[in-house]
């Protein structure tokens, strides 16, 4: 289903987000995916690694997700170690399979590749990326794929001027980017805070707020590494800390946290909340019971 459908049928959009694992356990992490079929999602997304190390395992999850479940996917496509023709191919196979919508974005050089030459890709920047993705639509005459680009709450941490970031940020939306999807953040207050900013900016696409419950004290770690340097509010760390490292209380500590920050975001009117799962559907479906519903038809007030 294209993105701007889903939007258009529901007020607020639920989704979640996995990532390739670098190990044999693909098998598993679909059955994971699939077992969210019950929680009715509005998608689900896949990220890749730079370089190509998982990416074509990736593309074939995708397609799978599409042809095997009632679930829309959603493929990250990002600007590094892509050519023109490469990102062509990408997309005509994708729009061959029934996928719909790409996530766009700048992406990091591979780690295995620290001296990677950018100038060798197609595009520096996702606005670009998004420009080529409705530029290839309008030349094979098919709808264009729907198109969300990344925001960042607490910041981008390679633009400090906050105000060029979100002339940054406009950029992918003139581009012709439909949502954003944002990084994920502890404190609503810094989503509020961007989502004014992006009034402010004239940035009216909907605003999907990531969300990442804690479920093990090592995940601090990953999620600091995934969003470059998140900010824990001292409340959060305070309560993590009274767990003395007790996995069960850190479990219930970090779930609590998350299940506030959603119900929050959901009386504030937030366009859509969507999880970073750490490729398991336990946390996600234990916040809905938390939230007191079954699935998201519910959580929309049907």
């Amino acid at each position: 289903m294209h993105i701007l459908d889903i939007f258009n049928e529901h007020p607020t959009t639920f989704s979640f987000e996995f990532f390739p694992p670098k190990d044999a356990a693909w098998d598993e992490l679909f059955v994971n995916i699939a077992q969210l079929q019950a929680l009715q999602p509005s998608f689900v997304s896949v990220t890749y690694g730079a370089g190509g190390s998982t990416r074509e395992r990736t593309h074939d999850l995708i397609i799978r997700i599409q042809r095997e479940t009632n679930l829309t996917a959603v493929s990250h496509l990002t600007c590094v170690c892509h050519s023109k023709d490469e990102l062509s191919a990408i997309l005509d196979r994708y729009a061959a399979s029934g996928i719909e919508n790409i996530l766009a974005l700048g992406g990091d050089p591979p780690r295995d590749k620290p001296n990677y030459d950018r100038s060798c890709d197609a595009f520096r920047y996702a606005d670009g990326l998004v420009a080529f993705i409705k530029q290839h639509a309008r030349l094979s005459g098919q709808r264009s794929f729907g198109i969300g680009v990344a925001g960042f709450p607490e910041g981008h941490p390679a633009t400090p001027n906050r105000l060029k970031e979100m002339e940054h940020l406009k950029r992918k939306v003139d581009a012709g980017a439909d949502y954003i999807c944002t990084q994920l953040f502890f404190c609503n207050d810094d989503f509020y805070d961007f989502r004014e900013r992006c009034d402010l900016a004239g940035i009216h696409v909907p605003i999907l707020a990531g969300i990442m419950p804690i479920t093990k004290k090592t995940n601090i770690t990953r999620m600091a590494e995934l969003a470059l340097g998140a900010r824990f509010p001292g409340r959060l760390l305070r309560a993590l800390d009274r767990c003395h490292k007790d996995p069960e209380a850190i479990d219930r500590v970090g779930l609590h946290w998350a299940t506030e920050q959603c119900r929050d975001l959901l009386d504030n009117n937030v366009r859509g909340i969507h999880f970073y799962t750490l490729n398991s559907s336990d946390a996600t479906r234990r916040i809905y019971e938390n939230l007191g519903v079954k699935d998201s038809l519910a959580l929309r007030g049907r």
